[in-house]
């Protein structure tokens, strides 16, 4: 089992940069696909980016192809994603999550959770 908890989320201008971090505690962090979403409000949770166990292959959304970066440290029991060229649309809760799944494609396919952290990108 993992727990994951997510920081680094806030305020920032369109433009703007941001990079969220999720720590995560508990056994055999490096046997875990993991995945990025994130749900605005009134929507429903959506795919961001997700990485692989050896981080041997990334997959992201098409909406933050291009903007977005997954990355993670299995040293440091964390996965990374730097937001560039933020959009106000971009503006959600944004959550990582955990896979025991070599490539999860569907959410949920993902069986363990942080509780999110938020962004806002104002225009």
């Amino acid at each position: 089992q993992v727990q994951l908890v997510e920081s680094g989320g806030g305020l920032v201008q369109a433009g703007g940069s941001l990079r969220l971090s999720c720590a995560a505690s508990g056994r055999d962090f490096s046997s875990y696909a993991l995945g990025w979403f994130r749900q605005a409000p009134g929507k429903g949770r959506e795919f961001v980016a997700s990485i692989t166990r050896s981080s041997g292959s990334t997959y992201y959304a098409d909406s933050v192809k291009g903007r977005f970066t997954i990355s993670r440290d299995n040293a440091k029991n964390t996965v990374y994603l730097q937001m560039n060229s933020l959009k106000p649309e971009d503006t959600a809760v944004y959550y990582c999550a955990a896979s025991t799944r070599v490539v999860p494609q569907l959410l949920s396919e993902y069986e363990y959770w942080g509780q999110g952290t938020q962004v806002t990108v104002s225009s």
